[in-house]
């Protein structure tokens, strides 16, 4: 679906998305990311993901300022932490985000993950009240796109039911191994964006036989492939990389193309490297 670095994705509302991600997961509020981030900009990355939980927003609000780049040239992604899972929480994180950010806006806020624990409807409810404040933000012209992280259909059907404004996206872990395909086929039946977490596990995909194979054939890397797969099935990988090589290499994921063989091959891999966050059982 995506042919070139510089594509976005049209949400939903209108809004353009680029459609790679720099991922700062488990990544310090440092220099190092700041300086990650930083070149990374220089490069042509234009999306940058964090989150409530991730206490870095600064070093990314940094890096933003200093590169001299307009506010409206960057797209700025965070989320809301399960601790911050009602509506006076959400507008508390996100003061916290803008402040941090050294911003007045965001591009895109999500939910981080659904409440789905105990009695139904009072998760149900949980969720919609949580989404309720993300709906005002954006109606406030705060937020430019709302969605969700780590929702699955059973946790969309209820939300979509009682929402204003439908999520534009949904952030979920997705890779060749654990493709989440119901997932995806239920998101894009209601215009609902999909962006691909840990789309290469911490780096375990690499040394799959099928994925290794499939670079061989094309003479790029195993990580080139499995970004590539994602690309195709119009997915919006999030990639973590602090390295200046690896940032170069990324911009490679337009060279080649998967054949449809190949794509099959990919999507028919046995279950693996599946990082154990099933929404309905981490107690986030």
């Amino acid at each position: 679906m995506f042919s070139s670095f510089d594509d976005k994705l049209e949400l939903s509302n209108g809004v353009q998305m680029p459609c790679l991600g720099f991922g700062t997961w488990q990544v310090p509020n440092d220099t190092t990311l700041e300086s990650a981030v930083s070149t990374s900009l220089q490069l042509g990355y234009r999306l940058f993901d964090t989150a409530q939980i991730y206490a870095n927003a600064g070093a990314i609000g940094r890096a933003v300022h200093a590169s001299g780049l307009s506010r409206e040239q960057v797209f700025i992604t965070s989320k809301v932490w399960g601790s911050h899972r009602s509506y006076d929480g959400v507008m508390s994180a996100f003061k916290d985000m803008l402040d941090q950010l050294k911003t007045n806006y965001l591009d895109l806020l999500l939910i981080h993950w659904s409440a789905a624990q105990g009695e139904p409807m009072i998760w149900q409810s949980q969720n919609a009240g949580t989404w309720r404040a993300l709906e005002d933000l954006y109606k406030q012209r705060a937020v430019r796109a709302i969605g969700v992280s780590n929702f699955l259909p059973h946790h969309l059907v209820p939300l979509l039911a009682r929402a204003r404004v439908k999520p534009m996206v949904n952030q979920l872990e997705i890779h060749p191994g654990h493709p989440q395909f119901a997932a995806i086929n239920f998101c894009f039946k209601h215009r609902i964006a999909v962006q691909a977490w840990s789309p290469l596990v911490r780096g375990t995909l690499i040394h799959n036989t099928i994925i290794r194979d499939i670079a061989d054939a094309h003479g790029v890397s195993p990580a080139l492939v499995a970004i590539r797969w994602s690309l195709q099935h119009g997915f919006m990988p999030v990639v973590k990389s602090l390295s200046l090589e690896h940032l170069k290499e990324n911009k490679k994921y337009f060279d080649f193309t998967l054949t449809q063989a190949e794509m099959t091959r990919l999507d028919n891999m046995p279950t693996m490297s599946f990082s154990g966050l099933h929404p309905d059982t981490v107690t986030f």
